[in-house]
């Protein structure tokens, strides 16, 4: 959808600038040009890499603009059929505009709900000495016995995210349900490479559990949830094995990192370059941009050096799935099972739901259930939402 607009934005600005009626600069014209010709390289007549007005022109006029924005509308009918208001099997621009402009309208109070109501009880809680080790923390007021917990854990590849990106929506709902709520920020790979940000999420669990008693907690039920990069952290703390140091002096590094179900948000099962291009069945998938960084290597030939195998093996959560897991788990994607090439954009590939049937089949050799959701997707969801599932798995319902 957002090429669609795109392609009208710039067609629409470029006319504008032609029939004068908004001034542009020099610069602001070769600018719209050259983002027109990145979408459109066939416009550029003389294979030139530059493209020209007259060149502009010429496609405009020859239909090629207007070919390309028909065949777009159409695989824009392929992914959201209910845009065809009149249900004649053609998309037209009308109903396209009039599509998005009602779901723009439903993305803004969606966005508006998800933010969060209620101040943290307890905001910037340190787990560690750096400035990212840190969690907010909603207890449930006027709670008499010990309450579950529900942690998020953000996305932003490794590389960015912030806690207060918190979904309102879901922290309501446990609170609601008398379950306490907890948002944990963790260092990212500027600061160093995998595993610190599963440590520190590990760590940061750890500490919740050894004051679980002061903030009226239930040790024993906890359960995480994240979105991308917070999603693959939620499930690794799910499959790895305990982190606790029984011996140690610590006493918050003597606390378990075991929890009773992760759910996640457009969420990795792997971070292994190698099992992608597997499981797309595209040997020639380019290596996602934030790989490197989180594998704590300059460039992605050298994710074929045996150590970086290793290390891509132990940061993908489905490695370490075994008997002793969590039984239940629940993916989200919102995007539909659609096929991946070499040229998929790699945000939608890194979030595809293909990763969830993977491990939707791995659990399924073990007895676990991974309930997998995706439009176009048949689902056995008992839950209906991530918000369902986390506060059902921490209240042991």
């Amino acid at each position: 959808m957002k090429w669609i607009a795109f392609f009208a934005g710039v067609l629409i600005a470029i006319q504008t600038t032609l029939a004068q009626q908004t001034p542009v600069s020099a610069e602001e014209l070769k600018s719209r040009l050259a983002s027109f010709l990145e979408r459109f390289p066939a416009s550029d007549a003389d294979k030139d890499g530059q493209l020209t007005m007259e060149e502009f022109r010429a496609f405009q006029g020859s239909g090629g603009g207007a070919a390309d924005m028909e065949a777009r509308l159409k695989q824009a009918l392929e992914r959201f059929p209910q845009a065809d208001v009149n249900q004649d099997g053609t998309l037209s621009q009308g109903e396209f505009r009039a599509f998005q402009q009602k779901r723009q309208a439903m993305q803004r109070e969606q966005a508006a709900a998800r933010k969060p109501g209620a101040q943290p009880t307890h905001s910037d809680v340190a787990y560690g000495p750096h400035e990212k080790q840190r969690f907010d923390l909603w207890t449930v007021l006027g709670a008499e016995a010990p309450t579950p917990l529900v942690i998020y854990i953000h996305g932003g590849g490794f590389r960015g995210g912030d806690k207060a990106g918190v979904d309102g929506t879901i922290l309501k709902a446990c609170l609601d349900a008398g379950v306490a709520f907890a948002s944990m920020n963790y260092r990212l790979s500027d600061v160093g490479p995998y595993p610190i940000m599963m440590h520190d999420a590990a760590r940061g669990l750890q500490t919740l559990r050894h004051r679980a008693k002061e903030w009226n907690l239930d040790p024993e039920r906890i359960v995480c949830y994240g979105g991308s990069a917070g999603a693959g952290i939620s499930l690794w703390l799910a499959f790895h094995d305990d982190l606790a140091y029984p011996e140690s002096d610590d006493p918050i590094a003597r606390q378990s990192t075991r929890i009773l179900a992760a759910a996640t948000l457009n969420g990795q099962s792997t971070y292994d370059m190698h099992t992608y291009r597997d499981w797309f069945g595209v040997p020639d998938l380019p290596v996602h941009d934030a790989l490197p960084a989180f594998l704590g290597v300059g460039s992605g030939e050298e994710l074929e050096k045996e150590s970086v195998k290793v290390r891509m093996l132990d940061a993908s959560p489905i490695t370490h799935l075994s008997e002793d897991d969590p039984d239940r788990v629940y993916m989200f994607f919102n995007r539909p099972n659609t096929p991946v090439t070499k040229d998929t954009p790699q945000g939608e590939w890194v979030h595809h739901v293909l990763l969830g049937l993977k491990l939707q089949e791995a659990m399924a050799k073990l007895d676990k259930t991974c309930i997998v959701v995706a439009p176009g997707l048949e689902s056995d969801d008992p839950f209906g939402s991530v918000a369902a599932f986390v506060v059902a798995m921490a209240k042991g319902e």
